[in-house]
């Protein structure tokens, strides 16, 4: 149970499996699939080529880890907005790593002509088969772990984690209620449905930066598509106060394609599930950590508490001073100062002390300007 159910309407259960050992659930897929290749005749001679996948990271983290594990060699071709956490780990873990390509697709092109030109296996990260069933073996977990659950929040990116989850749950417990999450900016999945098949969507920047799929696998879509109950998407603000909130109460760092599942839930995108018991799986937890200090930054700004304003202070020696002791005397702290005189509207020359009220009218009324951190 989640230390922050307390202060939800909700019974809240996280799966933790950022926990795994490369950090995501993208290892039951990675791992279940190698052992298939070499089990099967037809795999063997894969496993001794090797295979190829193209990810932005968890799905090329799972391949290197366990590829290295069973033996068998492994190619991951990243777009070049990949973490540098992520590809670093990669090359630590003995696998090829290529950077190709500005998203997803243009390094899925890549490595599908890339295998095919050195008799290797391309691994769909989220649309092969195998993948799609190691990935729901975290819905047979969660119903060990959890009874009576009413619904399940999964985070959709290529659409391989929601359909090994959902085909799971409806098949032994179809009761549950399946909802889908995706980042506002990456909505692939939610296009599908609405075109009846797999369409290119555009994606833009997003703190769900694992879930940056401009198409969902053709395996996913058709498995996911008429078991899924509800899709919603997530706007990064609420991302960035859910990876906040999981720091501060759960003490877990979670990336942002993670914690989408919980930041649907903290946006108000899901009032049906009131007074319900909700599972959602904390998918990942490989967040640059440049990422996670703006994260936490912009968490803080949407919260309400960083704030960011502008004032007039007279340039008279102590004006300076005399803000501070105003912000000091409201017990507040300050992250960050600068102090600007050459883009100041009006006489630059004017050194009139500012009486202190107007000060305080700036500091703690209505003048007060709050914005975002960018």
């Amino acid at each position: 149970r989640a230390n922050v159910s307390r202060t939800m309407d909700l019974d809240l259960f996280f799966k933790k499996d950022f926990l795994q050992f490369t950090g995501s659930f993208k290892e039951r897929g990675a791992r279940y699939t190698l052992k298939m290749l070499q089990s099967s005749k037809s795999g063997q001679q894969h496993s001794r080529n090797g295979v190829v996948a193209a990810s932005a990271g968890n799905h090329a983290l799972a391949l290197s880890y366990h590829g290295a594990d069973l033996g068998i060699p492994v190619t991951v071709v990243m777009p070049k907005s990949a973490p540098i956490m992520k590809v670093e780990a990669c090359k630590s873990f003995g696998a090829t790593v290529m950077n190709h390509g500005c998203d997803l697709s243009e390094a899925k092109a890549f490595a599908m002509a890339y295998a095919k030109r050195n008799d290797m296996l391309y691994l769909n990260g989220y649309d092969h088969p195998h993948i799609l069933a190691g990935q729901g073996t975290i819905a047979l977990e969660i119903m060990e772990q959890v009874k009576n659950i009413d619904a399940v929040v999964i985070p959709v990116g290529g659409g391989g984690l929601l359909a090994g989850c959902a085909l799971a749950f409806k098949t032994l417990r179809p009761e549950i209620m399946i909802i889908g999450a995706e980042a506002e900016n990456c909505p692939g999945f939610a296009a599908a449905l609405d075109a009846g098949e797999p369409i290119f969507t555009p994606v833009k920047p997003s703190l769900a930066d694992g879930l940056a799929v401009p198409v969902v696998g053709v395996n996913a879509f058709a498995t996911a598509k008429d078991l899924v109950d509800k899709m919603v998407k997530v706007k990064d603000e609420w991302i960035a106060i859910a990876i906040l909130r999981l720091v501060e109460m759960e003490k877990a760092v979670v990336e942002g394609a993670g914690a989408i599942g919980f930041a649907a839930l903290l946006q108000g995108l899901l009032p049906e599930l009131s007074g319900k018991r909700v599972v959602v799986p904390l998918c990942g937890g490989n967040i640059d950590t440049t990422v996670l200090g703006r994260c936490m930054e912009r968490g803080l700004a949407v919260d309400g508490r960083l704030v960011k304003f502008i004032a007039m202070v007279s340039d008279l020696p102590g004006g300076i001073a005399g803000l501070t002791r105003l912000i000091a005397d409201a017990g507040v702290s300050i992250k960050d100062m600068a102090h600007e005189r050459a883009w100041v509207r009006g006489n630059v020359f004017h050194t009139n002390r500012m009486p202190i009220q107007a000060l305080e009218r700036i500091l703690i009324g209505d003048e007060c300007v709050k914005l975002p951190v960018p």
